[in-house]
């Protein structure tokens, strides 16, 4: 199984897109992963993207993670097949259900207690789009006739879900190519992995043994405060170093147990260095623990 680690752009905002667009392609990274915070510096994930392949021939980008409920499917379809269309095999999206933020929630507006279901029906829609020549679908949210994009890709994108929670995790198995955690022990991880292949097999699908991942942060100088409230507001009673990692060896300590519950895939973020310098750490630490 390919085991790759992407960079998370973390809070760099527009001015310094480029800079760090370029670094990582001249280092050889793998991965930049775009999270969609809209009261934030931080450039749309799609704008990211298109901006980020254009200055690059082999750096891969992704969503980490976008809206979908609150989109109509169509239009993310386009987006989506017109970044493939531009750069092949570069294009990693991942949707999640709704925003980390409540104050962004009312932004991706659907009917009230609908959510979930208006992510399965938009996934639905989403892929038929990206698959099929012309389609007609009668939703409860959706309908459309004869609707067809191009240039559409020649496989079919790759479709990643975030989420953790066992409804996500059904839904993973029913809709999505791939995972991408948050917040997870590497135990809990291989626990979501079993639900999500599980999902899987109940719909008479499969998902790709290394198409599991996760995103984590590692810091030089201990977890800072402010990130562990974030950890303890989110997953009160949880020891923040479970899931994030204080300096470059509880990193690897974490890794060795992702990549032993069955993860393969790692978004990295720093906290407490320049860019350079974390990327200088990153592509001596862990590129060669790619395969």
């Amino acid at each position: 199984m390919k085991v790759r680690f992407g960079v998370g752009l973390g809070e760099s905002g527009p001015e310094e897109l480029a800079g760090v667009v370029d670094t990582l392609e001249a280092a050889g990274v793998d991965s930049l992963w775009l999270s969609e915070l809209v009261y934030s510096t931080l450039v749309d994930p799609v704008v990211g993207m298109a901006f980020a392949l254009s200055r690059t021939r082999n750096l891969k980008v992704g969503t980490s993670v976008a809206i979908l409920p609150g989109r109509h499917p169509v239009l993310v379809a386009k987006q989506l097949a017109s970044l493939a269309a531009l750069a092949p095999k570069r294009v990693l999206p991942v949707f999640g259900l709704q925003s980390a933020r409540p104050g962004e929630r009312d932004l991706f507006p659907v009917p009230q207690g609908q959510r979930g279901a208006v992510f399965d029906e938009s996934l639905r829609l989403l892929r038929s789009v990206l698959a099929e020549d012309e389609v007609d679908f009668e939703g409860e949210f959706f309908t459309v006739e004869g609707a067809s994009i191009e240039p559409r890709p020649a496989r079919p994108l790759d479709i990643w879900l975030g989420g953790s929670a066992p409804a996500a995790f059904r839904r993973i198995g029913r809709f999505g190519d791939g995972w991408l955690g948050s917040f997870l022990t590497p135990a809990e991880a291989g626990r979501a992995r079993r639900a999500i292949e599980a999902a899987a097999a109940e719909a008479g699908r499969e998902i790709e043994p290394d198409h599991f991942g996760i995103n984590l942060v590692v810091a030089q100088d201990g977890i800072p405060d402010d990130l562990a409230a974030v950890v303890r507001q989110r997953r009160p009673g949880l020891d923040p170093a479970d899931v994030f990692a204080g300096s470059w060896p509880d990193l690897h300590r974490l890794l060795d147990g992702y990549l032993e519950a069955g993860l393969t895939k790692f978004i990295i973020r720093s906290t407490d260095q320049p860019f350079g310098e974390f990327v200088e750490r990153f592509v001596a630490e862990l590129m060669p623990r790619q395969n």
